[in-house]
């Protein structure tokens, strides 16, 4: 039995065995003949996902957005549980699906206000026996056959607690954190979640969602551009422009800078103003941790705004992959894998 944890938000879908990872854009589009490649081109998994479920063929992530004439995006939680789970789900397993159907357990989360309404659904879309088939960037193909035995869900900023909580083996390892009453601010591509563990106890009154995420801030962004050059931007195509501060349209070259800074300060401090009220109460909070893909672009706002002791984000790791590790390892804790270590 292999387990594996797999994060399927607005922006990236993200999976991990505990071992290899892999990360890709929550695009999907449609397959097409293209007709020439050559060898100098990156054959890596994540740019050259073409893949075949139930007798469809679509292009994946960066592949949809590179070559793909229709493409197919969403900000609508009913929709992507509808129409994108399955296709990104089975798409991030098949990576790692090396045994024809030997069970595989799957860890997942939704965001804390979606989880009562959609686990249901979510689970019946992953749960069972699937065939993909991988098309391969010089023509060959690769059928696999994946059997998900169980699906666990969980509120997604529960998998960053997890992750810090837990070694590589599913064991609690963390006796500092265990103890302690930790929040969690998880920024995401749509949605915000915030969520209280107090000494391993989920705290549902400290926990929700709020549509406030780095879309928001790259809606405004895009819509700045458009009056500007005319050219309405794509929300998934505008990550490495907003990182880097520049963006060339049609040649000429528009600097985001400034626009950026004002615009995430904006976003920063909707969210401070949110958990700050929901947390009024909970004053005996010891770490609030930020994560998520917006954490970092947002911390150095969000640090001194939000109320109590906020954890630096560490700009050297990938906060988009802190709920799926999590997920991971709970899932290694729950089937097995690991033990609980109860000694001080």
């Amino acid at each position: 039995m292999d387990i594996l944890g797999i994060d399927i938000g607005f922006g990236f879908t993200k999976a991990t065995d505990g071992n290899d990872s892999t990360i890709f854009k929550s695009l999907i589009g449609e397959a097409t003949d293209i007709q020439f490649k050559s060898n100098i081109e990156d054959n890596s998994f994540s740019e050259n996902l073409h893949i075949t479920v139930d007798n469809k063929s679509y292009f994946i992530g960066s592949l949809a957005e590179l070559q793909s004439n229709v493409r197919q995006f969403t900000l609508d939680q009913e929709k992507l549980v509808a129409e994108y789970v399955k296709i990104l789900a089975l798409t991030a397993a098949g990576n790692f699906a090396e045994k024809p159907a030997a069970p595989l357990n799957v860890v997942s989360g939704l965001p804390v206000a979606y989880l009562k309404q959609y686990y249901k659904r979510f689970t019946s879309q992953l749960a069972g026996t699937h065939d993909i088939i991988f098309h391969k960037p010089d023509g060959t193909k690769i059928s696999k056959k994946i059997y998900i035995s169980k699906v666990k869900m969980m509120p997604q900023p529960l998998g960053s607690i997890f992750n810090l909580l837990m070694s590589d083996q599913g064991r609690i390892v963390n006796q500092d954190l265990k103890k302690q009453k930790v929040a969690v601010v998880d920024i995401g591509f749509r949605t915000t979640d915030f969520t209280i563990f107090d000494q391993l106890r989920y705290i549902e009154r400290g926990s929700s969602s709020i549509d406030v995420g780095i879309s928001k801030s790259f809606s405004i962004i895009a819509n700045k551009l458009k009056e500007l050059s005319g050219v309405h931007v794509e929300l998934y195509r505008l990550y490495k422009s907003v990182d880097s501060g520049v963006i060339k349209i049609k040649g000429q070259q528009y600097n985001i800078t400034n626009l950026t800074e004002q615009i995430f300060a904006n976003t920063a401090e909707a969210i401070a103003n949110e958990v700050n009220q929901l947390w009024s109460d909970d004053w005996d909070i010891d770490t609030i941790i930020l994560t998520g893909g917006g954490s970092a672009p947002l911390a150095k706002y969000l640090e001194s705004m939000i109320d109590g002791n906020v954890i630096p984000v560490d700009p050297k790791v990938d906060a988009r992959m802190n709920n799926v590790r999590g997920y991971i390892k709970y899932g290694k804790f729950e089937w097995g894998n690991g033990e609980v270590s109860n000694k001080e």
